[in-house]
């Protein structure tokens, strides 16, 4: 006796608990993967084109009735022309489909760029996959009949077959006694008509009926999407990994280049715009290049004997060195070597570079000539 192994029927999402990223999602939405009903296609072309019907009625009576007089009128004529037969058949036949099928492919596409939010134009969907020839039943039973998705499929298509019907059997028993009535009285014209009213009475409340089916539908396929798109943990790590760069490689750059900074301790200092000291225990320097920051960045910093450093080499390179204990001593503590200025010490830093602009116009004036 086969047996049927149980795993087959896990589930495989088994530990995704993280919402989809937007990088997933993207991903995701480039290959045609997208939220959407083809329920609620289906429907909303169904009720466009039996709008068109309706509304076009009165013209599709009059050139199928213009068709059958031809025939008829035409029929038993020796001099009848069998081009003529079939060029009128195909130019009614085309009148009538041409509409109705413009129509439902308009319709189409409005409800998928809905649904899909816009267009989507990808190749990978019409791709053959080899890997799904191989038939995977406990996957497929697992989806179509012990799933929330497969239990809803299997009640829809009994509440689409059940209420359709039962709307068809009401109003037919409800009009067909005037039908009969006007077998007897009205002609076959009127019969005609009266057929017509009740078919498109049937087809407006099928229709009717089915599009709450497809919009609940929808609910259930975007809140199905929703389910797959979800992430375990380790994936949102990968994730992370591929789109910001490893966390424990990207501190590892940031401090050997700060530590490069470091290193070029005195150049960096030549190149300064200001050094705040705090006066003998701290020294930051500070250099704003315009076309690459919007704040100054942190160009040098040091306690004690590099803190004397720092302020000998702008001395003798006649970098501006101002004197402000609070700033210098939370810039070091706030800052490394290459940071940009925290937001908060931008009026202080502001200031400082007021200091710095009127003491180069003090000295231009008194080396002016």
């Amino acid at each position: 006796m086969s047996r049927i192994d149980l795993q087959w029927f896990a589930a495989e999402d088994e530990g995704k608990t993280e919402e989809a990223s937007e990088q997933k999602l993207r991903k995701a939405r480039q290959e045609g993967r997208v939220a959407k009903s083809q329920e609620l296609n289906g429907t909303v072309v169904f009720l466009f084109v039996i709008m068109a019907l309706i509304l076009l009625a009165p013209w599709f009576y009059k050139k199928m009735f213009g068709m059958m007089v031809f025939y008829f009128s035409n029929a038993a004529s020796k001099k009848a022309d069998d081009v003529k037969f079939y060029y009128v058949f195909f130019s009614n036949l085309l009148s009538i489909t041409v509409p109705l099928s413009a129509v439902g492919m308009l319709a189409g596409i409005i409800i998928n760029l809905v649904q899909n939010r816009g267009f989507i134009f990808t190749l990978k969907t019409i791709r053959p996959n080899f890997s799904k020839l191989v038939p995977k039943f406990g996957e497929y039973f697992r989806r179509n009949l012990f799933s929330l998705m497969g239990l809803f499929n299997i009640a829809k298509s009994v509440v689409k077959v059940a209420v359709v019907a039962c709307i068809a059997f009401f109003l037919i028993r409800s009009d067909l006694e005037t039908v009969l009535k006007f077998l007897d009285t009205g002609g076959p014209a009127l019969v005609v008509r009266q057929v017509a009213v009740m078919v498109a009475k049937l087809l407006v409340a099928s229709a009717a009926v089915l599009t709450v089916i497809g919009v609940f539908d929808y609910v259930m396929q975007r809140r199905e999407f929703k389910e797959q798109m979800k992430m375990t943990k380790q994936e949102v790590k990968e994730e992370f990994k591929e789109s910001e760069g490893d966390p424990e490689v990207k501190g590892r750059l940031e401090s050997e280049q700060k530590r490069l900074l470091s290193q070029n301790m005195p150049k960096a200092v030549r190149e300064s715009d200001v050094v705040i000291t705090n006066p003998t225990h701290y020294a930051v320097a500070l250099q704003w290049k315009r076309e690459e920051n919007d704040m100054p960045v942190i160009a040098a910093k040091g306690t004690d004997n590099t803190a004397q450093t720092i302020k000998r080499i702008a001395f003798e390179n006649d970098v501006p060195v101002i004197e402000n204990r609070p700033v210098a001593r939370g810039l070091y503590a706030d800052t490394e070597v290459g940071d940009v200025i925290p937001a908060s010490y931008l009026r202080a830093i502001a200031t400082i570079y007021a200091q710095v602009g009127f003491m180069e116009k003090e000295k231009a004036r008194k080396t002016a000539p």
